[in-house]
């Protein structure tokens, strides 16, 4: 089983998780079969570590990070790396990825830039 973490930073407000979950379910519409969870890095849960030891009890055998980030802030640049290198270690069974965070990937600074330029601002 291939799974997708969407992995963001975390957020004590319950609507701060709203588009992160949006996110999940649109990768759910497209592609159905596909697994996806949420993880945070603080303030709530899941933790990567504990979306992890889910995955893993389900057989998971891929687990590809997807880290929501738009900058690439020392969350992206020095936490991310050591704790994807835990997860490597703990779940030895499981092939761990991490793709670059989606603030440096040219489509989304495309279209958030159509978006910024065709928004209603009134």
């Amino acid at each position: 089983m291939r799974a997708i973490v969407l992995f963001a930073h975390g957020s004590r407000d319950p609507l701060w998780h709203g588009p992160i979950k949006a996110i999940a379910a649109k990768i759910k519409e497209i592609s159905p079969a596909q697994e996806v969870r949420c993880a945070y890095l603080e303030l709530t849960e899941p933790s990567l570590m504990q979306v992890a030891q889910e995955l893993s009890a389900l057989a998971c055998t891929e687990l590809h990070i997807t880290p929501l980030f738009l900058g690439v802030g020392k969350h992206a640049r020095e936490d991310l790396p050591i704790l994807v290198q835990e997860l490597k270690v703990s779940f030895p069974q499981m092939s761990i990825t991490c793709a670059p965070s989606v603030g440096e990937d040219a489509r989304v600074v495309e279209l958030l830039a159509q978006v910024s330029l065709t928004s209603s601002y009134t």
